[in-house]
């Protein structure tokens, strides 16, 4: 814990009380940053979210809530960042750029940030003056459901610095959730952002009542083009030559677990657009963040950047933020796989 010093948890929604729930549940007190006081004061006094996984308890003891972000700045050593990533930059640019300095930052957002088609450590380094050897990305495959009733879940923590990489993991590990680390901290994170742009795709074909043999077909596909993408981008920019396992759980895995799973809400959100919904309705139905909806637009743009076609990926982004039908896309999908 000395390495982590104070950890302060910025925001609060389900996958950040998720990961509230691991660190107070493996001994740590927290700063705990919420967006209004009727959010701070019923924490304070229920003891638990009043909107997201409300059946996981916290003993007062173990959280300091506040809705005064540079309180908890101030008072914390590493920033856990849980903020979608469609408001993330409204939150950080709150945060004065002295603030950043000699502080840990763990990513937890699973996006990139739309306004600048930047992952958060690019950003933070490019206009923070950050140090990059102390960020930290969370990846899973780990569903916020399925930590708060403790079924064992997994979680891939990535930075350019082993020891924190590893002090990160350490403070993560206990009996529900078991942790690895590596060095990938983009491949990893942009791993995080395909796949909920495939898992959107898969959630449109269940929409338009393709079977489980189409899906078998197409999460396969989509994680061969993960997979160019990974090993192509890691050429153009990764500093190491220590390749990392692009088959492994934080890739694979949660493109597998974001594409089948009932609690996925970029599944959710595809399949209600597969429908007939309007991306709009969509959105207003589920009353939640599909991270996948805005990292589609990104990833055009960051792909084209770097000359790495991701095709599959493309088709999905014509579908939502152009309005292009959702079964002609697909007839073309189609004949893409094989």
């Amino acid at each position: 814990m000395s390495t982590l010093g104070q950890i302060g948890i910025i925001g609060n929604g389900s996958w950040g009380t998720a990961l509230a729930k691991i660190l107070t549940d493996n001994g740590h007190s927290i700063y705990w940053w919420l967006r209004n006081k009727e959010a701070v004061d019923h924490l304070k006094n229920r003891h638990h979210n009043a909107h997201y996984l409300t059946s996981v308890r916290f003993m007062p003891d173990t959280i300091k809530p506040t809705d005064d972000l540079l309180t908890l700045v101030n008072a914390c050593d590493t920033l856990l960042i849980c903020v979608p990533s469609a408001y993330a930059l409204q939150v950080i640019q709150q945060i004065p750029a002295e603030s950043w300095k000699n502080k840990i930052v763990i990513s937890a957002i699973k996006g990139i940030l739309p306004e600048h088609n930047l992952l958060l450590n690019d950003y933070l380094v490019g206009n923070e003056h950050f140090d990059l050897q102390k960020y930290v990305s969370i990846t899973g495959p780990c569903h916020a459901e399925e930590v708060a009733y403790e079924r064992l879940s997994y979680l891939t923590f990535s930075s350019l610095d082993d020891t924190t990489a590893e002090a990160v993991a350490e403070a993560f590990q206990n009996s529900y959730i078991f942790t690895s680390f590596n060095h990938d901290i983009w491949g990893s994170q942009f791993a995080a952002v395909l796949k909920n742009i495939y898992a959107i795709g898969a959630g449109i074909a269940h929409g338009l009542d393709y079977g489980d043999n189409f899906l078998s077909v197409y999460i396969t596909a989509c994680y061969r083009e993960m997979y160019r993408f990974s090993e192509a981008h890691f050429e153009k920019v990764h500093p190491s030559n220590e390749r990392p396992d692009f088959h492994t759980s934080s890739y694979l895995g949660d493109l597998l677990v974001t594409s089948y799973s009932l609690h996925s809400r970029n599944r959710t959100f595809g399949t209600m657009v597969g429908k007939g919904y309007s991306v709009k309705a969509a959105q207003l139905e589920m009353n939640m963040v599909a991270e996948g909806y805005y990292a589609s637009r990104g990833m055009q743009a960051i792909s084209n950047s770097f000359g790495i076609d991701t095709p599959i990926a493309a088709k999905i982004y014509e579908i939502l933020w152009l309005g292009r039908s959702a079964a002609d896309v697909f007839i073309e999908i189609e004949r893409m796989l094989s």
